[in-house]
């Protein structure tokens, strides 16, 4: 393993610490009598606390310093001073644990004293600390200058997803993020259950990928010899429990698209489905509004919202436009009683990349899509979609070559979906026939024959509505996010590139360790004469490290700046 200057200094001061008797990994609990949070509510000068967390900053001043301490909860500063920690003729604790062999990131347990500081800061005198965790890696320090800009922050987005470890520790407000995100799912499950209904789980693994229109992940099974495909939805399952004689099942469910990767988009997702027996659209329509808003109020305090330069309004009701119209609306076009090549020929002209693979269905959504889904910013209900795009929906009760479904969008994004389910077997088995029909022709995505779930249809299932919300893309509305990987704990990435293995020179090493004594930023022309590399040496070695990215120089007011990178 190649390590970096920074991480072989670490792993000496963990030797020496080994060497002192001072385990930096000890196993034995560490009892937490506060928080930063619960201090700061509770503040009271001279009262005793012990809390643990991470050592964010400091800034030692011979036998005194001031530093940072962040737990779960938040920061509050510490002040270690030699003699209060040593209070006998040994000062070995202060003078070369804490100032010589602890680091930015170790994890620390504290027992002191509250005082308040002369400039007003709630600050604890320490009065003993453990080392709980030693940290082998250094953090990221970003640094405001004068002017109020930051410097060298974990800003990076793939360095950031990929390490959301380090995220999470150096960027705190990422944390609000995911803390209103479980807020929302509390919200939910508080709604749906105060409304009587039951959660369930369904398979992941399964033998049919069915309830959507999208390419699955197929992985086999061993034992049972037969190939499964990871859920793509879990509608199948959820009716099959409606057939059942459940009235109202909901399910919080991981599922598997094998398909692009965008913004909006992730391999893996989290949905939530309802289904609610004797019910129709109309009435999940109203259902729906109601939820939203309720969900708005508890993750934000209002029923209102910000994304980008948009202010959304989650307070029911919201307006209602059938797909039709919209289309109308925004391309002139009517697509009533089309037949596939007219649609095909519009589509095209407009504009819109076709392929002989696409039916009604698809090619409609394409034009809907590319056409006038940007223009419902406020949530919309889209109404009474063609045929051909609802395979498990019912016919329109009054609209021909319609059906009984909608979407909601929200600034020209879909974040939900609903009908009034098709509980006709005979209809069914029709619609699953056309998609098969779809699939030959090339379409990937083309929904597959469930044998099992139209013998479950035929034992009867009441009529029922359905509604499926795309969670993380819901947060994205609620937190202000753009990209979905912002949401996402761990969201799927690219393969992480090989670091390249360098090779130093002495003249390399001498000036990384001329940085690695200093914690703050050196003056270029400090460095170079306290290196007495030749001008030739110097900009060689200079130039290897700041190409892999060892070093970094920066330019502040007049004077140029190294430090480690």
């Amino acid at each position: 393993m190649q390590l970096s200057e920074q991480e072989i200094i670490r792993r000496e001061k963990l030797n020496k610490l080994t060497e002192m008797g001072i385990n930096a990994f000890p196993a034995e609990e560490y009892t937490i009598t506060d928080t930063t949070e619960s201090i700061k509510q509770d503040f009271s000068e001279n009262k005793q606390v012990k809390i643990a967390g991470r050592l964010m900053s400091r800034r030692i001043q011979g036998k005194a310093s001031f530093a940072e301490l962040q737990d779960s909860k938040g920061k509050i500063q510490v002040y270690f001073n030699r003699d209060e920690i040593c209070p006998g003729e040994d000062k070995e604790l202060y003078n070369e644990v804490y100032k010589h062999l602890l680091d930015i990131g170790d994890i620390i347990g504290i027992e002191g004293t509250l005082f308040t500081t002369q400039v007003g800061e709630m600050t604890i005198l320490v009065k003993n600390f453990t080392l709980l965790t030693k940290a082998l890696r250094p953090l990221p320090q970003a640094k405001t200058d004068e002017n109020g800009v930051v410097h060298d922050g974990f800003t990076d987005p793939e360095l950031r997803y990929r390490q959301r470890y380090v995220d999470l520790t150096v960027n705190p407000q990422v944390k609000e993020i995911f803390v209103k995100r479980t807020k929302m799912f509390n919200a939910m499950r508080t709604f749906f259950n105060d409304a009587g209904y039951f959660e369930v789980e369904t398979p992941v693994l399964q033998s049919i990928p069915g309830g959507a229109a999208a390419k699955p992940f197929i992985t086999h099974h061993n034992a049972l010899d037969i190939p499964l495909y990871l859920r793509i939805a879990n509608e199948l399952y959820l009716k099959r429990l409606i057939v059942g004689g459940f009235d109202g099942v909901y399910e919080f469910s991981k599922n598997f698209r094998n398909e692009g990767m965008d913004r909006t988009h992730n391999p893996e997702f989290t949905a939530m489905e309802i289904y609610v027996a004797y019910k129709d659209y109309n009435w999940m329509m109203d259902f729906t509004e109601k939820l939203l808003e309720f969900c708005a109020t508890q993750v934000n305090g209002s029923a209102e919202s910000t994304f980008g330069e948009h202010t959304i309004n989650w307070k029911a009701p919201y307006p209602r436009v059938s797909m039709t119209e919209a289309i109308q609306k925004y391309t002139g076009f009517d697509i009533t009683g089309k037949t596939e090549q007219e649609l095909f020929d519009f589509a095209k002209s407009i504009g819109i990349e076709v392929n002989e693979t696409m039916g009604k269905g698809k090619l409609i959504d394409e034009i809907f899509g590319e056409k006038c889904e940007g223009n419902f910013i406020q949530p919309t209900f889209i109404t009474d979609y063609p045929i051909e795009m609802s395979p498990l929906t019912k016919k329109h009760r009054s609209k021909e070559g319609l059906t009984e479904r909608f979407e909601l969008m929200v600034c020209g994004k879909e974040i939900a979906n609903a009908y009034s389910e098709l509980n006709d077997p005979i209809d069914q088995r029709e619609r699953f026939e056309s998609q098969m029909a779809l699939s030959e022709r090339g379409d990937d995505e083309a929904m597959f024959i469930d044998q099992d779930f139209l013998r479950a249809l035929e034992y009867g299932m009441p009529p029922t509505s359905g509604l499926g919300i795309g969670m993380d893309r819901l947060i994205m509305f609620l937190t202000n996010n753009a990209s979905i990987q912002e949401v996402l704990f761990f969201p799927q990435m690219r393969p992480e590139k090989a670091v390249p293995q360098i090779e130093l020179g002495e003249d390399e090493k001498v000036i990384l360790e001329i940085l690695n004594s200093q914690e703050e930023a050196m003056a270029l022309a400090e460095v170079k004469e306290r290196s007495q590399l030749s001008g030739k040496k110097w900009d060689k070695a200079s130039k290897t490290l700041t190409k892999n990215n060892l070093v970094k120089v920066e330019k502040i007011d007049e004077n140029l700046l190294m430090k480690l990178a």
